[in-house]
């Protein structure tokens, strides 16, 4: 039977030879790799802890390096956000600057607007009133430039110019004078010039104007006025009126008795009024109509007394004496020349011919009067007198001693309105 070696042997041993058979050395030969795989194995385990240790501190820097990484990339971050917030900052900083620039500006350039308004030019105007060989002065003249501005219209205006004439006493005029602008101001502004409705708005002033008068007593009672010693209510007093409104395009003129208004186009004149006498064939049907008449004396008057048959108070004379004016608007050309408002005591006797005739001889330069011969304005037009004109003064102070010269009996006072001036 065959001898099995067993043991472990040194490398001295394994040198001597040993009589085995070929199983026993085979079986030798695989313990002695599993020695060796076991030694190796071993020496790996016992030099894994320095590699792991090695490894371990490799990671703990590496853990260092990532938190020094993360801290700088958070200060980077910081600072980035910090950059990020003054930029932030310096933009909101910017917007606040530049918002109100932008919420405040102008819908027009401001340097555009007052370029507007300095170009802009005034009708220059005279005015002439006197009393004549009346005993009393019962009319009234009103002038008010740029008085009220349409909307959405830049450096448009319009001005206001009337002519009442009273009649039974003068308070029913010096009223008229006072407040109807600011009556025809309350029904024109705010609204655009394009689509105004210039008769309704004319009409409504008017009527408000004779509503006021009919309720208004307590300023007449205790006053230095002739109607005093009439009745309380001084229904017997009433005025004419004609206004004109001169816009950058228009003429507006609202008559109201028989006052008139002439424009003087290419040297001829255009009537922009119709005198309202109580024997126009409309007029005297429209006073039957309502039951009452028309009686001859001194010519044709309203129930034998009143000379005109429209007029603003005269409530003793009501339905028969209205006070609806008759409204005409008419276009602007480059031909016009001047306009003419005046009461009846220059139309008596002076022609529309004569007074376009008058009115452009002194516009042209040709006036027979001085200086000293122009009659200041009146008390009312004060806020007006930069826009007096010497010409205009001329042509209207020349009408008024033309209707003395021919012996008119009434109360003259006639505007002169230079409509080359603004245009």
């Amino acid at each position: 039977m065959a001898e099995i070696c067993c043991g472990v042997v040194s490398d001295g041993e394994a040198s001597a030879p040993c009589k085995s058979s070929p199983r026993a050395a085979r079986r030798r030969r695989m313990e002695i790799r599993g020695i060796k795989f076991a030694s190796s194995s071993e020496t790996e385990t016992e030099e894994q802890p320095e590699k792991r240790q090695k490894v371990e501190v490799h990671a703990g820097s590496a853990s260092r390096l990532c938190d020094n990484a993360v801290h700088n990339s958070a200060e980077d971050e910081g600072e980035k956000l910090r950059e990020t917030q003054k930029v932030a900052s310096g933009t909101k900083e910017i917007k606040k600057a530049v918002k109100p620039a932008i919420v405040l500006a102008p819908i027009v350039n401001p340097e555009l607007l007052s370029s507007l308004i300095a170009r802009e030019k005034y009708p220059r105007f005279g005015v002439a009133s006197i009393c004549g060989r009346r005993r009393d002065m019962e009319d009234a003249v009103a002038i008010h430039l740029s008085f009220c501005r349409p909307v959405h219209e830049i450096g448009s205006r319009f001005h206001y110019f009337g002519v009442y004439d009273g009649h039974g006493c003068s308070h029913v005029a010096t009223k008229c004078r006072d407040r109807l602008h600011e009556l025809v101001k309350e029904e024109v502004e705010g609204k655009e010039a394009a689509t105004m409705e210039w008769k309704d708005a004319m009409e409504r002033s008017f009527y408000r104007m004779d509503k006021e008068l009919i309720s208004w007593n307590e300023s007449v009672v205790g006053a230095n006025c002739r109607c005093e010693l009439q009745t309380p209510e001084c229904d017997a007093v009433g005025s004419t009126a004609v206004v004109a409104i001169v816009t950058p395009d228009k003429i507006i003129v609202a008559n109201c008795g028989d006052s008139r208004a002439v424009l003087c186009r290419n040297g001829k004149p255009v009537p922009l009024s119709t005198d309202h006498k109580p024997d126009r064939p409309d007029e005297l049907n429209r006073i039957l109509a309502a039951g009452g008449r028309v009686i001859y004396w001194e010519g044709p008057r309203v129930c034998g007394v009143l000379a005109m048959s429209r007029a603003i108070g005269d409530n003793y004379l009501k339905p028969y004496v209205i006070c609806e004016p008759e409204v005409t608007v008419m276009d602007r050309t480059a031909g016009d020349d001047c306009l003419i408002l005046a009461s009846d005591g220059l139309w008596d006797v002076v022609s529309n011919e004569t007074a376009c005739g008058v009115a452009r001889m002194c516009l042209g330069g040709k006036s027979p009067l001085s200086a000293a011969a122009v009659v200041p304005l009146p008390p009312e037009s004060d806020g007006c007198r930069e826009n007096a004109d010497k010409a205009c003064s001329d042509a209207s102070m020349l009408l008024t001693k033309l209707a003395l010269a021919r012996r008119s009996t009434d109360n003259v006072s006639v505007v002169v309105v230079d409509l080359r001036s603004d245009t």
